[in-house]
């Protein structure tokens, strides 16, 4: 099938991790997929080996959001994947700016991208949102509480979303994945590297390409079918705070 007319997939934070990750996965089972980050310069050099398009875009930033969706008539499938976490101190010493900052993007950058191209998802006729949240929309841990409100917000949205538009044809699914072997740890140490790789030593961690199978899988089920959520961790992760290390 021509690249033009292959059913178009939109990746936020798709830059690195498991953004990139997805995004090569759904070139690879036929959508023509549209990349966006903040870092245009990394993004062409995917969007160019997987044959898609790359717009540079900031999730936080309306007008950003605006410019990056302009002349999307038609989407098959949006994956919310920008997000982040900032520091692990406790409530009694919440930097607020790290609060704020997570519910920009986790919480309203995934709402305003939503809003965006709901009629886009709805017009092609089998439109799909995946949200990629975490474990810590569904549990919570001692010094999370910035990051797990705000993924339980998702968690929130993500039902709330799929009541309103019963009836209509646009699948909503959410992703929680546990630990994945990221630079998620590192930016929310501010590049503390040794205190980044701390969190995966003595496991195996899930990688990004793990996250995109099951994104892949869900959005290639035939179209009565609805993923609702896919928890997923590695073995040795039982939950946020029970996880078995090698000695």
């Amino acid at each position: 099938m021509p690249v033009e007319q292959r059913p178009l997939a939109v990746v936020t934070g798709a830059s690195a991790g498991i953004g990139e990750a997805i995004s090569r996965r759904l070139s690879e089972e036929g959508f023509r997929v549209l990349l966006g980050a903040r870092r245009l310069d990394r993004l062409e050099v995917i969007a160019a080996e997987i044959g898609g398009e790359a717009r540079q875009l900031d999730v936080t930033s309306g007008e950003s959001i605006r410019d990056f969706c302009a002349g999307i008539e038609e989407a098959a499938v949006l994956v919310n994947n920008a997000g982040g976490a900032r520091g692990l101190e406790p409530v009694a010493s919440a930097q607020l700016d790290e609060w704020r900052w997570m519910w920009e993007v986790n919480v309203l950058g995934l709402v305003a991208m939503t809003k965006a191209l709901l009629p886009a998802l709805e017009r092609s006729g089998r439109g799909h949102v995946v949200n990629l949240s975490s474990t810590a929309a569904v549990e919570v841990y001692e010094g999370g509480a910035g990051y797990t409100a705000a993924k339980h917000g998702v968690n929130a949205i993500t039902k709330t979303l799929r009541l309103e538009l019963a009836g209509r044809p646009v699948r909503i699914t959410e992703v929680c994945p546990g630990m994945v072997e990221t630079d998620f740890s590192l930016n929310r140490f501010g590049g503390d590297r040794e205190r980044a790789e701390a969190v995966y030593r003595g496991l195996d961690p899930l990688q990004p390409e793990d996250v995109a199978d099951v994104v892949a899988f869900a959005v290639t089920r035939p179209f009565h079918v609805n993923l609702d959520q896919v928890v997923m961790r590695p073995l040795m992760q039982a939950s946020s705070f029970k996880v078995v290390r090698e000695s």
